[in-house]
């Protein structure tokens, strides 16, 4: 007799009565939260008074400034990879709270209100985080040849006792900067564009799970895998 499969439950479609937390979704020892714990004790009120009160809400300059630095801190230097992060990556929306501000926001943001600062703060936290020993600026290698041809020979590295030169610190980070503003001087160039997802044919992803149950034909599939085939050609 054939021995039955048993499949881990997928719990997509279950309802819950209570919404799960995104702080019990992020580690207590992640990097985000050293960020996030840092960034919450700067005194941006001189910043805060740049803002005009009345019209249409703002979002906190504390909360793009958070998000900005972290993304850094990933080796995300493209505003709309930031943009995509915050929809995307659970601890991009921990951090900031599940507000979604454009990659236009955060540019406005960066080249505006913070416009001669962001660099100063953000490599004050940087030497911070690395005496600390939480962060490294490593060269990149390969096969034991650096890169020289790559301007971003350099990549942040999350790591305990991880103790780095003020000085040596200080000289990657102002290469590291070179190539920052040769990625903003890039993506300023480039029209803004419609969401890809927002183009998405109905009568072609019916098309496709048609071709799907085709190719399943025959074979001894799993009902909850038809199930969710017809649920995807219904909606």
């Amino acid at each position: 007799m054939k021995r039955k499969v048993t499949w881990k439950t997928n719990s997509q479609n279950q309802l819950s009565l209570l919404p799960p937390s995104y702080d019990d979704l992020v580690p207590t020892n992640h990097p985000v939260r050293i960020v996030n714990s840092i960034l919450d004790q700067i005194d941006l009120s001189t910043l805060e008074q740049t803002y005009k009160a009345g019209g249409t809400s703002s979002y906190h300059p504390k909360d793009l400034l958070k998000i900005l630095i972290y993304a850094y801190l990933r080796n995300l230097y493209s505003l709309r990879k930031i943009e995509q992060a915050l929809s995307e990556n659970i601890h991009f929306i921990w951090l900031s709270g599940c507000i979604r501000p454009d990659h236009n926001t955060i540019s406005n943001f960066r080249s505006g209100r913070l416009k001669g600062k962001f660099k100063k703060i953000f490599n004050q936290v940087v030497i911070l985080l690395s005496e600390q020993g939480y962060l490294s600026l490593k060269e990149i290698y390969v096969d034991g040849t650096k890169i020289e041809a790559n301007a971003n020979r350099y990549t942040f590295v999350w790591a305990k006792s991880i103790k780095t030169s003020r000085a040596r610190i200080e000289n990657q980070l102002k290469e590291l900067w070179r190539f920052v503003e040769t990625v903003f001087a890039q993506e300023e160039q480039k029209p803004n564009e419609p969401d890809g997802f927002e183009a998405i044919d109905p009568d072609k992803v019916s098309r496709t799970i048609a071709a799907i149950n085709r190719a399943l034909q025959g074979k001894d599939i799993d009902k909850k895998v038809k199930q969710k085939l017809n649920y995807a050609k219904k909606n």
